[in-house]
């Protein structure tokens, strides 16, 4: 059973509405202290002319996101009046809530406002194999509007063994720069945290090792981000916690893969403790380790 029809937490949506689709920005209160769930899990209704891209959009979540929540659904034509899982309660990774957190294998961005004790979550493209983007601890050194993009030797060699012409070694701001409309430099590397020319590839590993967010989501952050603002990625894949009354919750993603070769979660002895010893748990559990739908299950106490 997804958290949804368990938990109630506070989760504010903020409408914003756009020329082109509807876009939900997502805004969350902090748990109270010790505790992680945020969210509730919604549920959309295909109409003619949805697909996954579409409704990632206007919920503001990841392609493989929807996917891994919705293993039994086709992305590109979902059958009419079929129920789309929206995997919008999650919990929260272990680490201190500051600044910005980008946890690798859930695709998702977390920024904790220190002046409101909320936290906003936001969808995530990164480094596809053979690209990744590193773990690492950083900060915000630069802010840039219409950025300009210079990409490397080795982007360009990149490009001509693909397409068999020449990338140029400077491309302006415009509709056929990569950065979108804003970008954010992580320390003194050449890692970017950016928008996009593209709808296609937020919540999915298809960068150089960038960070991609969709267009409203980096120009949000980029208006309300301070320089200088922590930064930390981090790859965990499996988050568990305590919640009210006892009851557990676990929130399992797949592991990124390496050299194209799919990797599983190993099943540690805190997650032997965690979900005890009860054979109907792992019943349950088994299942989410070979095939992750990344949704945060109640276990029960």
């Amino acid at each position: 059973m997804s958290i949804n029809n368990i938990f109630s937490t506070n989760l504010t949506l903020i409408i914003l509405i756009f020329l082109s689709h509807l876009t939900y920005a997502t805004e969350y209160d902090l748990p109270a202290k010790g505790f992680r769930l945020i969210g509730i899990d919604q549920t959309h209704k295909v109409k003619k002319g949805d697909y996954f891209q579409k409704i990632a959009e206007q919920y503001n979540v990841g392609f493989l996101a929807l996917m891994a929540a919705n293993p039994d659904i086709d992305p590109f034509l979902p059958e009419l009046n079929s129920d789309v899982v929206i995997p919008s309660a999650m919990l929260l990774p272990y680490i201190k809530y500051e600044g910005i957190v980008i946890n690798l294998p859930e695709l998702r961005l977390y920024y904790f406002s220190p002046e409101n004790n909320k936290v906003h979550v936001f969808p995530v493209g990164i480094g596809r194999e053979g690209l990744e983007t590193p773990k690492a601890t950083s900060y915000i050194s630069s802010k840039r509007k219409n950025p300009i993009w210079r990409p490397t030797d080795a982007m360009r060699q990149r490009y001509f063994e693909e397409h068999g012409k020449e990338l140029p070694r400077e491309i302006a701001a415009g509709p056929n720069n990569p950065f979108g409309k804003y970008a954010l430099r992580l320390g003194t590397s050449e890692y970017l945290i950016h928008g996009s020319n593209q709808r296609f590839g937020i919540g999915m590993r298809a960068s150089s090792g960038c960070i991609r967010l969709f267009d409203d989501d980096i120009k949000w952050l980029f208006e309300n981000i301070p320089l200088n603002t922590k930064v930390r990625i981090i790859e965990q894949p499996i988050k568990m916690s305590y919640e009210s009354d006892g009851k557990r919750v676990i929130e399992i993603h797949s592991p990124l893969s390496i050299e194209n070769t799919a990797q599983k979660n190993t099943i540690t002895a805190e997650i032997k403790k965690f979900v005890g010893k009860e054979y109907s748990m792992w019943q349950k559990i088994t299942p989410m380790f070979d095939k992750p739908k990344g949704l945060a299950i109640e276990l029960g106490q």
